[in-house]
């Protein structure tokens, strides 16, 4: 009997922790002073915040050196067909050099309370996808970073790679919107990650997707009610370029 008591409040708590609308910071915590997107700034302004998440976008360049751009372009330089030194000489907005991952990752070991979450970016052929994949999950296993980052894409061969090339328990959300929940589960995602014009055509999908086992996140949702909606619905997440705003609602 007090082994079921254990089990049951065990079981309890972690459903509370699951009904909480968790924060994610789009291209991070950028709405700072001196700090801009997917800057490291950015990543370390949301691991101060405490927020759940900081997202960040992923590029290879044509040297294929990983960067954290959100592209197609940096400057006047397509990020994919440009070699990595050119773009590095080009500053961010707020003097900061451009990022790579493996920049991101050593920040991000910095504190782990705050995922990573990898965006990748779509790639001009399957066999250059399957690359990006393998080097993105090759590096986050070198910096011991498996159970600290979650990975979303607009493309489903590149959420499908993730799958069977990640380890067990990788986390996967689809972005695009065009899957319900039920082929989502199938295709061994673990969420979605939908817009919030899409969430809000669909609505169901939220208790679908819980129903599955899975997490909803929406994004990008930067005014207070549709913060508010996102709340009262009972995402997952909620991807914004306001946390100040999800925060105060949420009560953190």
């Amino acid at each position: 009997m007090k082994k079921l008591l254990t089990l049951a409040v065990c079981l309890f708590s972690v459903t509370a922790l699951c009904a909480q609308t968790q924060v994610i910071a789009h291209r991070g915590y950028h709405a700072t002073k001196n700090s801009v997107r997917n800057s490291l700034s950015a990543l370390v302004n949301a691991q101060d915040a405490g927020v759940y998440g900081s997202e960040c976008d992923i590029n290879e360049t044509a040297d294929g050196v990983l960067v954290v751009v959100h592209g197609p372009m940096h400057e006047k330089y397509r990020v994919q067909e440009t070699d990595f030194a050119t773009l590095r000489a080009q500053t961010l907005a707020n003097g900061e050099i451009l990022p790579t991952l493996e920049e991101y990752l050593v920040q991000a070991k910095k504190n782990t309370a705050t995922k990573l979450i990898i965006e990748i970016k779509d790639h001009n052929t399957p066999a250059r996808e399957t690359r990006v994949v393998k080097n993105i999950l090759k590096m986050v296993k070198k910096h011991k970073l498996v159970n600290d980052v979650e990975y979303i894409a607009f493309r489903q061969f590149v959420c499908d790679e993730l799958v069977k090339w990640g380890p067990k328990g990788i986390k996967v959300a689809y972005l695009n919107g065009t899957l319900t929940p039920e082929y989502c589960k199938g295709l061994g995602y673990t969420g979605i990650d939908y817009s919030f014009k899409v969430m809000q055509q669909h609505p169901n999908w939220i208790k679908e997707s819980h129903d599955l086992g899975l997490t909803v996140n929406i994004w990008t949702v930067n005014d207070p009610e549709g913060i508010k909606w996102c709340i009262d619905n009972k995402a997952d997440y909620i991807t914004t370029d306001n946390p100040a705003e999800a925060m105060r609602q949420l009560g953190m």
